[in-house]
């Protein structure tokens, strides 16, 4: 199966997204529960909040979006393989350059140093990975993207899964099926990124 952008939206607008596995294949995931960030509870630590203030990072959108892609893919401590394989890269990058993928980045002294990426459908984000190669950098990814969504009239943003670094920033589970229902009224609505 090729992973075309018509395929990848269609897919994220029934609330489904796909991974690829160490035998190459792609399999489609459906979570239940369905982890999101409500973007009207985001909490930002005080300690981050501090960061984001001293502008420790110039924070760029989509001015690297496969470098991101490529980041979040390659291996790191407690993560020797990744999901995200060359087809992925090269899918959704197509899918960036149709205008329905981002990425946020944080440089440092000229070098991408964090990042996340997402899919963007009318009201829904749905973030797919982010790498951090100095401390906080991801985090303070999160908080741009966060405001930007807010700005821009999003109504969800979906993180998938839950895990305890998301955790700490507010993300909550919800049933699949009340994930669905948010997911047909976020489709309802023309946002901005």
């Amino acid at each position: 199966m090729v992973l075309t952008p018509q395929l990848l939206l269609s897919a994220y607008c029934e609330g489904i997204f796909p991974m690829a596995h160490e035998d190459g294949r792609i399999y489609w995931y459906d979570p239940d529960p369905r982890a999101i960030i409500p973007l009207d509870g985001f909490h930002m630590p005080r300690r981050l909040a501090r960061i984001v203030r001293m502008g420790v990072f110039e924070v760029r959108v989509d001015t690297a979006f496969t470098a991101v892609m490529q980041a979040c893919a390659a291996p790191s401590d407690g993560r020797e393989t990744t999901w995200i394989s060359p087809e992925f890269i090269a899918a959704y990058t197509e899918l960036h350059r149709h205008g329905f993928a981002h990425s946020v980045e944080c440089w440092q002294d000229g070098r991408l140093v964090g990042g996340l990426y997402g899919v963007s459908v009318q009201g829904l984000f749905a973030g797919e990975s982010m790498f951090s190669y100095v401390p906080n950098a991801s985090k303070v990814a999160l908080v741009h993207l966060v405001n930007r969504l807010q700005r821009g009239g999003f109504q969800l943003l979906d993180t998938q899964f839950m895990t305890a670094h998301l955790q700490q920033f507010g993300t909550i589970e919800i049933p699949a099926t009340e994930y669905k229902q948010r997911l047909a009224r976020a489709l309802l609505v023309s946002a901005k990124f």
